[in-house]
Parts: structure tokens; C-alpha cells; sequence
């Protein structure tokens, strides 16, 4: 074999084990029985050491010596130089990693996430405890395989948001939050919104219908995918014909799983984008967890809590609800759907204390990781930071240290930043689409999302991760990354929903 070919060939069996391992968790997660835990913890740390073993074999390693020499003269953008440039950088991270570690991680991670379904619901953080802090052990373990850090965090979030650091994200935080906790204390000062239209009983199977028509419209291709129920609401996917979402319902809300749903859509329609000629390899996926979080909250927020898209779809969800929503009107209902409110659950937050919750959790990461803060005293601490930054006190530890699934089902470390790296991005990568298609406000306003989604296609999806979160951004807006479109987006929504003056515009550093 070519030596391409022999690479691209050792490639597809590490990604069709990392399939069938994925596959595994899924079903961990949607519709395996309690009982099955302990095996299935087993089967995916078999499966996670095999890839892992595959991937770092010092064939692998020989392969890319060749290929970086035979590829050298190619331009940077070619697929070959891009799958070998990606590839070393991937196994330059994994080489370090003993596979033993790979596969204890994984066992436990399988563990601590079905003791984290049932420690949740009984608000029991004392079960969880000594889980968490083998969580937090194995974190460390892995930091540590990449000696000369700054922080012992950034390793862990080089490995999601490839090139950042700890100090970078907490620049971006402090300018963000210098910016964001005006506006919320000027928006919290009105009156809120009524959110009495939403807190309605809505059958499951009729809000999981009106879902699924909207991602229909969106694009999603259910040839190529699917959605199902969890605990949690992910987007995974095991191969470029096989992405799935899951969302979840509540009853009482009207729209949970609907936001839900064009949250995790919103993931799915990055990873259906990419080029199949990219299949089996590195480069078929997303090239950050900022960059897909950007997109899941795009579509989620700037077109889903669009004015324009509710012009449009508000009255299909008053056929839908007639006896909930039928006397309603669309101003009610719009302004309950962007209500503003110091908020205990960071996935049910608005978009303006969003990142707040998300500081709190990169800053509690750092103190764990960096050995200021212990696990016994986590809840406790989470309580009081919440109570000062947020204003309302935290009731009990359902609505705290145990409502996010992610330090129950991975590493402390390296994943929440992505959020809000992602919501930043996302008002960046929307502005630049509408200046190149100036008609993509009035074609939501009909239900058409065609010239929006081939735009963020033709721009960012069919790259995967060929190129950079930072190239990626740069590419398809013509600038480094700013908070500026996202303030301004912020601006321009909340204004008017809540009356804010213009001199509170300067006083926030609104341009």
C-alpha cells in the first residue's frame, strides 16, 4: 500500500472501534437498563484502549514521518497536507497518554454517570462524592502527561478548544463579564416578563412533533440521523451517515424540549455538513467545542429565539397547543421566550446570564484542578459563589453542584469554556452570513433556512477539522475572534424588550 492509503487505512479502524464505543454510550444513555453499568463501563474501556492502542502504534508514528516529507510541498489548505498536519497533532497529544489510563478513565466515566442519573433526581452529592473525586484524580493524571503547562488546565482545554490556554479564556471572561453583569443588573431592574404562557402542561409526544417539523425545515436529514430521549441532551455521532441528537421533556414546560431540540440540531447540522470524502478520518469532525457549541447556539438562540422565526412558526405552535397558547399573542409569547432572569439551571438560563453560569464552573474547575479547592467542600462552595454572583441562594444540590452531567460523565476541565467561546462566536459567524446574504432575516421570517445553512455549510461545516477554530472564524468572518457582535446582538434583542435607554448603551460599552 501507498503509504497514504496505509495510514488512511489504520485510521478507519481506530474510527469504527471509536464508533462502536460511542454507540455504546448512546445506548447507555437513552434506553440500557440500569443493570447493564457494570459491563457496559468494561466494554467501552475495552473499546477505548484498543482505539487508543491503534491510533499510538509507532507504525502510525513512521507513517507520518514519511508522509510530512512526501506532503511538504503541497499547499497548507490540500486535504493530504491537512489529514497529516491533523493527524501528527493528534498523536503527538495521544502518545502521551498511557493507554491504561485511556481505558480506566473511561470505565469510570460510564460508572459515575449512572450514579449521577439516580444521585440527581435523590439529591444525594454525598453518593457522588468519592466518584467525583476519582474524576478529579484521573484529570489530573491526564494534565500531567503534558508537562510544561502554565496551568494544569491547559492541556485539558487544549484538547477541546485546540490553542487556547487557561489565561487566554480568562481574559476573554473578564472582558465578557465587565460587559455582561451591567446589562443584567440593568434588565433585572424592569419588570420581568411574563412567563405564565410557557408553564403550561403539554403532552410529550405533541412537543416532541412540533420539534421535529422545525428541524425538518432547519435541514436535518434524518436519513442521517435520529433524535431519542436522555437524562441530559447530547449530540453524537458514529459515522458522517449516522448523527444523532437527544433532547428531553418536561410536561409543564411548554418549551423545553423544543430549545432542546434546535440546540442539539444545531450540532448535527456541523457534523452533516462535513465532506464525506473526509469519512474515517480525523478531519470528520468538529474542530472545536467552541466552533460547535457556536453553532448549536446559533441555531438555538439568534434563529430560534429569533422575532422573525416565531412570525413564521408561532402560529403552527398555537395549532399545535390551541387550549395553551390560541389566545396568546406573539408579543406575549416572544418575550416570555427571552424573559431575563437570575436563574439557578444554566441550561434553562437566558442568553444574557448564560456565560455567568459558565465563568462559575471554568472558575470552580480551576480550583479543583490546581488543588485550592476539595471535592468534600465543592457543594458548599458552589452554593456560596452562586448566592454572591447570582443573587438567589441554591436550595438544595439538585439545582447545583449535580445539575450539569459533564463532571459526571468526563473530565474536570477543558469542556465548559466552550459554551461560551461558542455564544461569542455564534453572533459573529450569524452577522457575517446576513452581510453576504443580506435576505436571510426575511427568509426565516417564511420558514427558509436553505441560504443560511449553505452559507455556514460553504464556510465552516465542510471543513471539519481541516482547519482551526481560529482559522475557521477568520475564514468565514474575516477577523479574529471578538465579543463585539455579541454584545452588539445582545444589544440589539434587548433593547427593545426591555427598555433599556440610550444612555445605559454608553454606560455598557455598547457600540
Amino acid at each position: 500500500m501507498k503509504p497514504l492509503d496505509e495510514l488512511k487505512a489504520r485510521l478507519l479502524e481506530v474510527d469504527d472501534i471509536n464508533g462502536a464505543a460511542a454507540l455504546l454510550r448512546w445506548d447507555q444513555t437513552t434506553f440500557m437498563p440500569p443493570g447493564g453499568s457494570p459491563a457496559r463501563g468494561r466494554q467501552t474501556a475495552t473499546l477505548s484502549r484498543l482505539a487508543h492502542e491503534k491510533f499510538t502504534d509507532a507504525a502510525v508514528g513512521r507513517l507520518l514521518d514519511q508522509l510530512e516529507r512526501e506532503t511538504a510541498a503541497l499547499p497548507p489548505g490540500h486535504d493530504d497536507a491537512a489529514l497529516v498536519r491533523v493527524t501528527r497533532r493528534l498523536y503527538e497529544q495521544s502518545v502521551r497518554i498511557p493507554g491504561a489510563l485511556v481505558s480506566e478513565f473511561n470505565e469510570h466515566a460510564a460508572t459515575i454517570y449512572q450514579a449521577w442519573t439516580v444521585a440527581r433526581p435523590a439529591n444525594d452529592f454525598a453518593t457522588m462524592r468519592p466518584l467525583l473525586e476519582k474524576t478529579l484524580e484521573l484529570s489530573r493524571r491526564q494534565a500531567n502527561c503534558f508537562p510544561g503547562y502554565d496551568s494544569i488546565a491547559d492541556p485539558l482545554i487544549d484538547l477541546y478548544d485546540y490553542g487556547m490556554k487557561a489565561a487566554s479564556v480568562q481574559a476573554l471572561f473578564t472582558a465578557l463579564r465587565a460587559r455582561l453583569v451591567p446589562i443584567v443588573r440593568a434588565i433585572t431592574s424592569r419588570a420581568p416578563a411574563d412567563g405564565a404562557c410557557l408553564e403550561q402542561y403539554a403532552p410529550a409526544d405533541q412537543q416532541l412533533a412540533f420539534g421535529l417539523e422545525v428541524i425538518r425545515a432547519y435541514g436535518f436529514d434524518f436519513e442521517r440521523g435520529r433524535q431519542d430521549l436522555t437524562h441530559h441532551p447530547f449530540m453524537t455521532k458514529f459515522s458522517l451517515g449516522d448523527i444523532r441528537i437527544t433532547t428531553r421533556v418536561r410536561e409543564n414546560d411548554l418549551t423545553d424540549a423544543l430549545f432542546s431540540t434546535l440546540h442539539e440540531c444545531g450540532h448535527a447540522l456541523y457534523e452533516q455538513g462535513i465532506r464525506t470524502e473526509f469519512e474515517g478520518t480525523p478531519l470528520a469532525g468538529g474542530t472545536s467545542s467552541g466552533i460547535h457549541e457556536s453553532q448549536s447556539r446559533l441555531w438555538e438562540n439568534l434563529v430560534g429565539r429569533s422575532r422573525g422565526f416565531w412570525e413564521h412558526f408561532y402560529p403552527r405552535l398555537q395549532g399545535a397547543f390551541p387550549s395553551q397558547l390560541g389566545k396568546v399573542e406573539l408579543d406575549t409569547f416572544y418575550r416570555a421566550i427571552n424573559k431575563v432572569e437570575r436563574s439557578l439551571i444554566r441550561v434553562d438560563a437566558d442568553e444574557v446570564t448564560y456565560n455567568l453560569h459558565v465563568m462559575l464552573r471554568f472558575d470552580l474547575e480551576l480550583d479543583l484542578l490546581e488543588g485550592r479547592l476539595a471535592v468534600k467542600d465543592l457543594a458548599r462552595v458552589w452554593r456560596e459563589r452562586f448566592e454572591a454572583d447570582f443573587g438567589i441562594p441554591v436550595p438544595d444540590d439538585r439545582n447545583g453542584v449535580l445539575q450539569d452531567v459533564h463532571w459526571y460523565s468526563g473530565p474536570i476541565g477543558g469542556v465548559f469554556q466552550g459554551y461560551t467561546l461558542g455564544n461569542v462566536m455564534s453572533a459573529q459567524f450569524h452577522d457575517a452570513a446576513v452581510a453576504a446574504h443580506p435576505g436571510i432575516p426575511a427568509q426565516i421570517t417564511k420558514g427558509e433556512f436553505g441560504t443560511l445553512r449553505g452559507w455556514l455549510r460553504e464556510n465552516l461545516y465542510q471543513h471539519g477539522m481541516k482547519i482551526t477554530a481560529a482559522e475557521a472564524i477568520r475564514g468565514a468572518t474575516g477577523s479574529d475572534m471578538s465579543i463585539e457582535p455579541y454584545m452588539n446582538y445582545l444589544w440589539r434583542k434587548y433593547q427593545p424588550l426591555y427598555g433599556l435607554e440610550e444612555r445605559e448603551r454608553t454606560a455598557l460599552g455598547v457600540s
